[in-house]
């Protein structure tokens, strides 16, 4: 049985450098079990305490319980609240590492209690053994320690990115006092924190400064740079060292590379911050989330061909053009999606300008595009959220008030006056279905099919179809449904103000979304109605990585998509979508109250047309799209280069073959390996979702970020995780990487609910839930997704905006 041992006494507040201490010549030979590797630490440790501990092995408790109880007792701290931990050789070895495998009991308080608690954890030995066989149990350890009292922060640290082994040093930690919650997966409101070890943290908690001592000292005690460290602290602000075990990860030895990646971002953030003479707004601030949503369509780590398709067809121009046309202000010639190192970035400043109304004074708008930015700066959390908690981009029942109460203490009456009026003009014009920007765009989106066709019985060579593809996509297709998704906004925004004010309803809202001729509604009922070679016809385009040529094709994987019935069924069309007249005729009032130019029947015919032919319209382009990632694929394929390397291509190979005469296999493999060298970087890199400063971009916390529910329902099921691969999905909760419409295949598959990394209320996903009345978390953020894809099963409660983790 193991005697006491504790750390030396340690001053109440020595953040500053390590004392020095004599290294163990073998100090790989301090890393054991839970409890040997703590027993051997405690006398070595500096920059914390490792509480008095006491270890027996089974064997020895199963011989004589009494004895081990009073051995327990006889500790000056035996009598405190005590805690019984798990202290297998298997749960810490680097070949079988096993966390969270076995039980440890908290809060055990006498005698009676610690032997209940002591068979509790050896039960759990028992229950693994599939793991741990039977005649190797005497032989494992069990953990009696004093309990931290009063803990204030406590969670773990990770001496290098557990995902890609890069030298960052990262924190999961929670500040309401249970060590356990961030382990165990509890209902802890947990905080993630990242920094490159090299990084200044002046600007970070005092308490993070001293973990990051710590974590040097150990990883020079142990002789390794990848170590999982377990820490709490209490109200006296001890720190106290809990458990070290190896990371299975290879920690990276060579990070030149991303040293110099790291700070030619922070020279680009800062130089890009300055303030523009051709923009409002004194610096800027960039994201993954706001706009156009590179994280939602994209990823957070496209490969190189899917952001460079991302940034022709959308972000280098035709975002800028449509608003222009819309009546905002023009910043064409501003790239809205910035590339730092293959991580894409939204500008929020070039976006805030952009939706301004070009009519709205220079110096009114000056300072709105300030507001808009201190607001994110200081509320990083919205940054999935811009539109309809940061930016006024149109007028609604609700814009005046919620001007006030945002920037009423910035702006007086007249200019807020200002600001309203500019915004229900702009308004009017865009709800004008005459409006001529938006008959141009429904007559562009018309002719895109035409002009597939025209190219697919063209005589041109694969380059060139590619090119006309994309070129024709890019001109006739996202140009017309940027538009088409700028009036889908409005129309959302006007329901949730009269939802806002108690003029309808969520459920009158969701009936609404239900009723509606989408391509998704059509899909469902189609998937029964018709045969599945008419199905794959007409929808066979579709994959779930739209810019992703790795991702399947509907058609490609037919099977492993869809479950074909066995009979065609016709299903019920919803009930079309009425208000009471009392409801007109309220909704007519408050039109004339509020100078907007529609009457109710025609408010409704808007929001209804252009919710749709959002959706429609994203379908039609989206099939162009598809159709070249397979022809790009098919010249892959010809000139030698599989799929995957064409992945690690850009599309300025396209360009290249087309105005001129190189080798295919010259151009593809060159572009390919250049990608890949770099996308190996980009996946090693790690950035907040939100940078507004240089310092961001090596020491941050990722935002805890509130989800967006979507329906008011309650599904309860098994947790599937899904990539662009399929799976079996029937009564699920799918965690999906990204609101990628190509994900639409879960729908006809019986899914119970679902959850998104990334997306927005107004994103593609959360639309299909609305309308289909399934529960759904939308941009749940990085540290939410990542907790709960560990789940076993989760019940997803959205009329009370909460997760729960079950057993």
């Amino acid at each position: 049985m193991a005697p006491d041992h504790a750390a030396p006494p340690l001053p109440r507040s020595s953040p500053g450098a390590v004392p020095p201490r004599t290294v163990p010549a073998d100090p790989v030979g301090l890393l054991g079990s839970k409890a040997e590797t703590l027993e051997n630490l405690a006398p070595l440790v500096r920059t914390a305490r490792v509480l008095p501990l006491l270890h027996f092995r089974v064997d020895e408790w199963s011989a004589d319980r009494d004895r081990v109880l009073d051995r327990v007792e006889d500790r000056p701290w035996g009598h405190r609240p005590l805690i019984v931990r798990s202290s297998t050789r298997r749960e810490d070895d680097p070949r079988t590492l096993m966390p969270g495998s076995y039980l440890s009991v908290a809060g055990v308080t006498g005698r009676a209690a610690l032997r209940t608690a002591v068979d509790a954890v050896i039960d759990s030995y028992r229950a693994r053994v599939d793991v741990l066989p039977e005649h190797e149990l005497g032989d494992q350890l069990v953990l009696v320690q004093p309990l931290v009292r009063d803990v204030t922060m406590s969670g773990v640290v990770f001496t290098c990115d557990p995902n890609t082994g890069s030298p960052y040093l990262v924190v999961n930690y929670e500040e309401d006092g249970d060590p356990a919650a961030v382990t165990g997966g509890g209902r802890a409101r947990l905080r993630t924190f990242y920094s490159w070890k090299s990084a200044d943290t002046s600007r970070v908690d005092p308490r993070l400064r001293r973990l990051v001592l710590l974590s040097h000292e150990l990883e020079e005690l142990l002789g390794r740079t990848g170590l999982d460290v377990e820490f709490a602290f209490d109200h006296d602000g001890e720190l106290y060292l809990l458990q070290v075990r190896p990371l299975v990860v290879e920690p990276l030895t060579d990070d030149g590379a991303l040293e110099e990646a790291l700070a030619a971002v922070a020279a680009k953030v800062r130089t890009a911050s300055q303030p523009h003479p051709h923009l409002c707004g004194q610096r800027t601030v960039f994201g993954v989330m706001p706009d156009w949503n590179p994280a939602e369509i994209v990823g957070t780590r496209p490969r190189p061909l899917a952001a460079s398709l991302y940034q022709r067809l959308i972000t280098d121009g035709q975002w800028a053009a449509q608003r222009a046309r819309y009546g905002y202000r023009d910043v064409r010639g501003f790239p809205l999606m910035l590339d730092f190192r293959g991580l894409p970035y939204v500008d929020v400043r070039a976006s805030c300008n952009s939706l301004v109304p070009a009519s709205l004074d220079d110096r009114v708008a000056e300072r709105l595009v300030d507001h808009y930015i201190d607001r994110l700066v200081d509320n990083p959390e919205l940054h999935d959220k811009i539109e309809f908690d940061v930016v006024f981009s149109c007028y609604s029942f609700t814009v005046r008030e919620r001007l006030a109460d945002q920037a009423g203490h910035l702006f007086g009456a007249g200019e807020r006056d200002d600001v309203v009026v500019a915004l229900r003009t702009l308004t009017n014009d865009l709800m004008d279905p005459e409006f001529p920007a938006r008959q141009e765009d429904l007559a562009a989106i018309t002719s895109l099919r035409a002009k597939l066709n025209e190219v697919r019985q063209s005589d041109l060579d694969l380059p060139s179809q590619v090119y006309w593809l994309l070129e024709d996509c890019r001109r006739f297709g996202t140009l017309a449904f940027a538009g088409f998704a700028r009036l889908g906004f409005i129309a959302t925004e006007m329901l949730r103000s009269l939802v806002g004010i108690g003029v309808l309803t969520e459920q009158d809202v969701a009936r609404l979304m239900a009723s509606l001729d989408t391509v998704t509604n059509r899909m469902l009922s189609d998937r029964t109605a018709l045969s599945r070679e008419e199905f794959l016809h007409r929808y066979g385009f579709l994959r779930p990585g739209t810019y992703d040529i790795r991702s399947p094709r509907y058609d490609e994987d037919p099977d492993g998509y869809f479950d074909w019935p066995d009979r065609r069924t016709r299903a019920v069309d919803p009930p079309p979508f009425r208000l009471p007249a009392s409801t007109m005729r309220l909704v007519d009032g408050l039109l004339r109250q509020h100078r907007l130019e529609l009457d109710a029947h025609g408010l409704l015919a808007f929001v209804v047309t252009s919710i749709e032919q959002r959706e429609n319209s994203k379908f039609e382009f989206t099939r162009h799209l598809s159709e070249a990632l397979s022809l790009l694929a098919r010249l892959g394929r010809e000139a030698g280069v599989d799929v995957d390397d064409m992945s690690c291509t850009t599309i300025t190979c396209v360009d290249e073959l087309y105005r001129g005469a190189a080798s295919p296999e010259e151009v593809l493999r060159r572009s390919a390996d250049a990608g890949r060298q770099q996308y190996g970087l980009t996946r090693r890199l790690v950035l907040p979702p939100v940078i507004a400063c240089p310092e961001d971009v090596t020491s941050f916390h990722l935002p805890t970020s509130e989800p967006n529910y979507v329906t008011q329902g309650t599904a309860t099921g098994p947790v599937a995780l899904i990539s662009s691969r399929p799976a079996d999905v029937k009564g699920k909760i799918l965690m999906l990487p990204s609101g990628d419409p190509g994900y639409d295949w879960i729908f006809a598959e019986g899914v119970a609910g679902f959850i998104t990394r990334f997306g927005g209320a107004n994103s593609h996903m959360a639309i299909r839930a609305h309308q289909l009345g399934i529960p759904a978390v939308i941009g749940a953020g990085q540290v939410l997704y990542d907790r709960w894809s560990t789940a076993r099963r989760l019940t997803v409660d959205c009329l009370n905006r909460r997760v729960e983790v079950l057993p």
